[in-house]
């Protein structure tokens, strides 16, 4: 597996990877959930270079995650804002959070509070299974080959789905 080439390849983590994962690319979307919108102030926050903060964001764009919007005209200037696919991908920043405030933390305590809107609590981020809403832990998951796997190598080798279930979960989608 090639590190230019892991948006071709038939693994959801690897593509995802490819759009999401360096560093830089982790602490923009970061600011961007935090609602930073501008160059100057990704600049300003992050301290990173021109060059490499043009990059990433450029890159963002491309995947579709971030959309740029004009909002001077003289001179040109351009915010960056979540696009639905870039929002998509708050649970995955959140989860990140929430393993670095539990495993990453010193004796200052979280740097960070969530608190829902809706009920005005603070929270904990949870992944949750979408049939039956319990609260999902790595040893009650068991993965099998989808549609999209190869049908050698790498992620071949779970076990496939029978034609049953997969026809069920097409059906659901």
């Amino acid at each position: 597996m090639k590190w230019d080439t892991l948006e071709e390849e038939p693994c959801s983590l690897a593509r995802t990877v490819a759009a999401i994962g360096d560093r830089w690319t982790l602490l923009i979307l970061r600011e961007c959930f935090l609602r930073v919108r501008r160059f100057e102030a990704f600049q300003s926050s992050l301290q990173i270079t021109r060059h490499l903060l043009s990059e990433r964001l450029k890159k963002l764009v491309r995947f579709g995650i971030l959309r740029r919007v004009p909002y001077s005209e003289a001179p040109k200037r351009y915010e960056y804002i979540l696009t639905q696919k870039g929002l998509d991908l708050y649970p995955i920043i959140m989860a990140m959070v929430h393993w670095g405030d539990a495993h990453m933390g010193d004796e200052r305590g979280r740097p960070l509070l969530h608190e829902h809107k809706s009920c005005g609590k603070l929270f904990d981020p949870v992944m949750v299974c979408s049939e039956c809403g319990e609260v999902l832990h790595a040893k009650q998951v068991h993965v099998h080959a989808g549609p999209g796997a190869e049908r050698s190598g790498g992620v071949s080798e779970a076990p496939r789905l029978s034609k049953l279930k997969r026809r069920e979960h097409r059906n659901r989608s």
